[in-house]
């Protein structure tokens, strides 16, 4: 059985976070580690309080938890300050396991999750160390500073935008779009753009985000190639709103 070393959030609802991620690898089959960031109080409404875990300890918890076994690849999602983000970057290992990065900036009812210092800090010390960044596209406009991607034209060139920071490969996700399909752009260095295409599904499901990243990561421990493993996430997630779990 692979492994995938979540870095997260908890939320309290059980709707997204780390609870939605280990949902995610139990399903896939895949063994969890887990680094709580923050403890967030919210429910499928709002968020009400968010506690940070200081990043002394969420260094202590990557190294207590890199050190139990072998990681064969490494899920990030809210990681809430400047601190944490720096944190996290300093403790990744040196190693060959892929990192895909969820960019988790707001909850789904508004509530901020990475302040401006640790988005900056995400892009300049984080991105470089990702294989995979994985934004919405609100969340592409907010890292760019740029406004709204309104056609697969300007999805392009802000995935392109993104890429130039550092990541390996971004997945630009479709589902905030308004086209007849949830498309989503994978977009690598040195290849020729990928656009996955799903029928759309008329359904609001929290937690969407964490469960492609964290099934992407699953098929990347397992040996998966990136275009596969995000073709069989975004499966999982299409099965996923398509049932109430």
């Amino acid at each position: 059985m692979s492994t995938v070393l979540l870095i997260a959030g908890s939320d309290s609802s059980g709707g997204a976070g780390v609870v939605r991620d280990v949902r995610t690898l139990t399903r896939l089959d895949t063994r969890a580690l887990c680094v709580v960031t923050a403890v967030t109080a919210q429910s499928d409404a709002n968020l009400s309080a968010v506690h940070v875990v200081p990043a002394s300890l969420v260094r202590a918890q990557m190294t207590a938890a890199l050190a139990t076994r072998r990681v064969d690849a490494i899920k990030i999602g809210m990681l809430a300050t400047r601190a944490t983000v720096l944190a996290v970057a300093a403790t990744l290992p040196v190693t060959a396991a892929p990192v895909v990065l969820d960019p988790v900036l707001e909850t789904s009812s508004g509530g901020e999750l990475l302040d401006d210092p640790g988005r900056h800090a995400l892009c300049a010390a984080l991105l470089p160390r990702t294989t995979l960044l994985t934004p919405n596209i609100p969340e592409a406009a907010a890292l760019l500073g740029t406004r709204i991607a309104r056609s697969e034209e300007e999805l392009l060139e802000q995935a392109r935008a993104l890429l130039s920071l550092g990541a390996g490969a971004v997945l630009l996700k479709g589902g905030h779009g308004d086209s007849p399909d949830a498309t989503d752009l994978l977009l690598a260095a040195h290849a020729p753009p990928l656009w996955l295409r799903a029928p759309r599904i008329r359904a609001v499901r929290r937690g969407t985000g964490c469960a492609l990243s964290a099934a992407i990561a699953a098929g990347l421990a397992a040996g998966l190639e990136l275009a596969a493993a995000c073709d069989r996430a975004k499966q999982h997630v299409t099965e996923l709103l398509q049932h109430d779990d």
